[in-house]
């Protein structure tokens, strides 16, 4: 009679490499957050409401799971500010002003940090948009810039003058001189 083999024992699997860390601070240093890399997903929101909590015209978020997110420094400084229509919550430094944290009431499991603290990558592009349609018309989009002249540091959108029929005809009015 045969005698069954004993199973043989499973390979232990190796132990998932330790996440690296990203951290980031508001800009008086009070709250210190950090987060693992990659983060979930990255976006901007042209919401009015993150368009107005951060005075600019859009906010850049990373999302992660709540699990992955921690306060090092400044949690007694955080303030909180819920969203009486929608029930969402922001936070706030409360010295200096920093929005830290953006929780969706109907996302329980997530938190969206600004992508602003973080001088480090995250590990996401922010190739998704948010309330596209409440886009600003006088938010910038990338058009080319070049140097104000006697202004170190300012830079001014190019204008691109439209080309008159003359200008995009082959013959060169100029060339044969004023008409008379």
């Amino acid at each position: 009679m045969a005698v069954p083999k004993k199973k043989a024992a499973k390979a232990a699997k190796p132990k998932l490499k330790a996440a690296q860390v990203i951290r980031g601070q508001c800009l008086c240093g009070a709250v210190e957050i950090e987060t693992d890399v990659p983060v979930f997903w990255a976006w901007h929101d042209h919401s009015a409401r993150s368009r107005i909590a951060h005075g600019a015209a859009y906010a850049t978020y990373a999302g992660t799971y709540r699990s992955k997110m921690r306060i090092n420094r400044g949690e007694d400084v955080i303030r909180r500010f819920t969203e009486e229509a929608t029930g969402d919550v922001r936070s706030f430094c409360g010295a200096c002003g920093t929005p830290v944290t953006y929780e969706r009431k109907r996302s329980p499991k997530w938190v969206n940090l600004p992508r602003a603290l973080f001088s480090g990558r995250t590990g996401r592009e922010a190739k998704y948009h948010v309330a596209y349609e409440q886009l600003q018309d006088w938010a910038y989009l990338g058009a080319p810039v070049s140097p104000v002249k006697n202004y170190p540091g300012l830079m001014m959108e190019r204008v691109r003058k439209k080309k008159t029929k003359a200008e995009d005809s082959l013959f060169d009015a100029e060339m044969f001189g004023p008409k008379e």
